[in-house]
């Protein structure tokens, strides 16, 4: 896997997901851990201070999925919110862990379950809680 992308990560999602990674179930082990690398390699910063092009928790993402040449936007979000968001990613899901904490332009490699890997690249965000000045969602 080649290098990856520095990410940042805002301190309320990184400790939301440290519970949520904590009760992983066996099945989610997998996501988990390398969500869990991710937070650890991660610069963890207060929510004000997240940059408006920076993939964060709630943030809608436009991104290819380089390996199909296929555009998609979706939003991150925390598995209990899935049934929310028509659009939704849940951070739980191998696409979703991939991308949290990725600027607009940045491209990850990222191993999927069934042990091959995608490529993924950021186009846009095109909406960002941090952004709107909603620190707390």
């Amino acid at each position: 896997m080649s290098s990856r992308p520095k990410i940042i990560i805002n301190r309320l999602d990184a400790e939301r997901l440290q519970r949520l990674i904590d009760a992983a179930s066996d099945k989610d082990l997998a996501v988990a851990e390398s969500l869990e690398a991710e937070l650890e390699r991660g610069e963890v910063v207060d929510p004000e201070q997240i940059p408006a092009d920076v993939v964060s928790m709630n943030s809608q993402v436009q991104f290819t999925d380089l390996g199909r040449s296929r555009q998609l936007v979706r939003t991150l979000v925390y598995p209990r919110s899935l049934a929310e968001s028509a659009d939704g990613l849940s951070v739980m899901a191998p696409i979703g862990a991939a991308l949290l904490g990725l600027r607009v332009g940045d491209v990850i490699d990222w191993p999927l379950p069934d042990g091959s890997e995608t490529r993924l690249r950021i186009d846009a965000i095109l909406w960002q809680p941090e952004r709107e000045g909603q620190f707390h969602r």
